[in-house]
């Protein structure tokens, strides 16, 4: 079997990681904006959860199959993250989840009302796992990042972030020096801070990286001041 590596591009196939628990399939989107969409599957109930329905509903529904979907959750208001939730919600019926602060954004600019606000602790199930909410403002008053923990399996943490923390640095603040402070500080606190190097993480585009690849340069991210 070939080896996750997080590598996808539109169009392209996607790529599938399998846990002790969950599947985590990701797949990217949209030639423009490339955003990354990941579907999670409990292995153990067949349960499934849709991390940011953002373009393309013909890839998205083959992908969840006849087997249903739990909840959709968006990470965030901004429009590409959830330009097929209404057709993603209307072909399953999903739960739509998302951010207390961003919520009534995301109702406005899709039709679609979010049935569960969710803050900094809450739980979402996926099956027999569940992902814990970790709220990070800045890019978005709302936005949120999504916590798997397989340490229990002898695995480590996957972290789901949306467009808060990249590869490189965090998320865009569009020149809002006080949203920059107000990110990189919560980024630092709520995940260097609590979660270890081996925490893997999946952005809202792009490749993955790891905590420990990032951690060193924290202090070069506050400097530049992006």
């Amino acid at each position: 079997m070939v080896s996750y590596t997080g590598e996808v591009r539109p169009g392209g196939p996607a790529d599938v990681r399998e846990l002790d628990g969950v599947r985590i399939t990701k797949v990217a989107v949209d030639e423009k904006m490339s955003n990354n969409c990941y579907l999670l599957r409990c292995l153990r109930t067949g349960e499934q959860v849709l991390i940011d329905a953002a373009a393309e509903p013909e890839v998205l529904l083959p992908l969840i199959g006849d087997d249903g979907l739990r909840a959709v959750v968006t990470t965030h208001r901004h429009w590409d993250h959830h330009r097929a939730l209404r057709a993603v919600v209307d072909a399953t019926g999903a739960e739509v989840v998302a951010g207390t602060p961003d919520a009534d954004a995301i109702t406005e600019q899709t039709g679609v009302a979010v049935d569960r606000r969710v803050d900094q602790g809450d739980t979402i199930p996926v099956g027999a796992s569940s992902l814990e909410v970790i709220a990070i403002a800045g890019h978005t008053p709302g936005s949120i990042a999504l916590l798997l923990d397989d340490t229990a399996s002898g695995g480590h943490p996957h972290l789901f972030t949306g467009d808060s923390l990249f590869p490189g640095g965090v998320g865009n603040t569009f020149g809002d020096a006080d949203a920059f402070v107000q990110l990189v500080d919560q980024v630092e606190e709520r995940i260097f801070d609590r979660l270890p190097d081996d925490t893997w993480f999946y952005p809202g585009h792009g490749n993955d990286s790891t905590l420990g690849a990032e951690r060193p340069h924290l202090a070069e991210w506050r400097t530049r001041g992006w």
